[in-house]
């Protein structure tokens, strides 16, 4: 009895020959006609775009007097709350279409009594809003978390 042979379109074979290396070769050709219109869609395109602010949102939160106060910061500008200094160096969120998220590169640094900076930064990294705990600010008197990320 003879083997019978399949025959992909040269889309799928385009799908498949993107796939090889992630997925081998016995899983590609099967599973790219199911992820060739994913792939070549805009929508997936859009997934991994994110927009620049200019301007950012911040809470902070003063653990002694349980005082909370909302902080429009500008990207690049440093902004003193209490005894920390707070620079934003980016600020990016995800467009309408896609599900809501910001993010905000800080760096913060404590203030003495003699308004001098700390030479080293107490946190630096990414704060996202949907999850302040993944990367928070460890502090003693303040909590901060980012609220939003806009373009004016």
């Amino acid at each position: 009895m003879a083997r019978r042979r399949f025959a992909f379109p040269a889309r799928v074979m385009i799908g498949a020959a993107m796939l090889g290396p992630l997925l081998g070769p016995l899983l590609a050709p099967l599973l790219a006609p199911l992820l060739a219109p994913l792939l070549a869609s805009q929508a997936f395109a859009d997934e991994s775009r994110w927009l620049q602010g200019k301007h950012v949102e911040l809470q902070a939160l003063d653990k002694i007097t349980a005082r909370i106060a909302t902080i429009e910061a500008e990207v690049g500008m440093p902004l003193q709350y209490g005894s920390l200094q707070i620079t934003v160096h980016g600020c990016t969120y995800r467009p309408p279409t896609l599900p809501p998220e910001i993010a905000a590169f800080m760096e913060v640094r404590t203030v003495d009594h003699n308004d001098v900076v700390a030479d080293e930064a107490i946190f630096s990294g990414w704060m996202f809003a949907s999850s302040p705990a993944v990367n928070a600010l460890e502090h003693p008197v303040y909590d901060v978390t980012v609220l939003a990320c806009r373009k004016d």
